[in-house]
């Protein structure tokens, strides 16, 4: 695999090492630069010309530093002749800014896939979507990879009598159905209004809670509103205990403050998409780099990505034959 070239801005080496180790390839050093008018430039430390470059780089927070250094290195890369550009991005922030739900009002998630084309990015490789349709915002192939098993490992053998997933919304009830079938226990979800950024109401809970154990599955917690209101339904509807399970667990503002005191939290799980926030030791982390590994080994052997996830998430497997009346 010596075609295979590796880089990673500042947002996340360990997960970028760790993909490497993976694939048994090093990662390639960056020099990023910051000059005295705030200005950035990166110079790549190896050679690209004719070569699969692949830039590891979630957009967490701050999120506009690390955009702005994988267009740079991307810009980089192309300039220095890469065969093939493919940007790895875990964590896929503006996903969140998907539709024109009021006048004047911009579109992130289109404008920022359109930015990383324009500098030249060939492929996508990224992790749970906040939107589906984000992935058709792109005009360039996405593999879209979910980490609904590495977290349902973690909850192999829960009692299908005493436990319950829910999803925070119905917008995530169709990824927390699938999760629930993968541990074999039933599903509920909040009906939930978002207020603000950080202030929602959830005022009815669907599905049978009362005696369970909740599983909360949600796809991306930033400061934590949603789940402890949540549980507060929760508890009111009869739930005993909660875990709280999530693919970005970004953990943002008072977050860490609301989930470790909060009395029906028995533990908090999430991948390692985004660095896992300093002084929560307590907090699970399950890692996602051998799922990217794979990804990235298939796609340079031109092989099947949708099948690393057979059994796991129907929309992602292969294609099911069509009945007609």
């Amino acid at each position: 695999m010596r075609e295979i070239v590796v880089f990673s801005g500042s947002a996340h080496r360990s997960l970028a090492t760790a993909i490497c180790q993976g694939l048994g390839v090093p990662l390639s050093s960056v020099e990023l630069t910051r000059f005295s008018n705030d200005c950035l430039q990166a110079q790549l430390q190896e050679n690209c010309r004719q070569r699969d470059v692949y830039i590891v780089q979630p957009l967490s927070p701050p999120t506009q530093e690390h955009l702005m250094e994988l267009l740079l290195m991307v810009d980089a890369a192309r300039g220095a002749s890469a065969a093939q550009i493919t940007a790895v991005i875990p964590y896929y922030a503006y996903a969140r800014s998907d539709k024109k739900d009021a006048s004047r009002l911009s579109i992130g998630g289109r404008l920022v896939a359109d930015l990383l084309v324009a500098a030249g990015v060939d492929r996508v490789i990224t992790m749970t979507l906040h939107a589906p349709q984000v992935h058709a915002f792109f005009s360039v192939p996405v593999d879209h990879l979910t980490a609904l098993g590495v977290l349902a490992d973690h909850f192999q053998g829960a009692d299908p009598a005493t436990t319950v997933v829910v999803s925070p919304d119905f917008g995530n009830a169709k990824t927390a159905s699938q999760f629930a079938r993968l541990l074999g226990v039933p599903v509920a979800a909040g009906s939930k209004k978002r207020l603000a950024d950080d202030q929602v109401v959830i005022d009815a809970i669907v599905g049978d809670v009362a005696g369970r154990k909740a599983i909360v599955l949600d796809d991306e917690i930033a400061t934590g509103g949603s789940i402890v209101e949540l549980l507060d339904r929760l508890a009111e509807q009869g739930c005993t205990e909660a875990a709280v399970a999530c693919t970005h667990g970004l953990f943002v503002g008072k977050a860490i403050e609301r989930l470790r005191e909060h009395p029906m939290i028995t533990e908090v799980v999430t991948t390692d998409t985004v660095p896992p926030p300093a002084g929560w030791p307590e907090l699970g982390v399950r890692t996602i780099a051998d799922l990217f590994a794979q990804a990235i080994e298939r796609i340079h052997a031109g092989e099947s990505v949708s099948s690393l996830f057979d059994g796991v998430d129907p929309s992602l497997g292969p294609p099911q034959p069509r009945l007609f009346d």
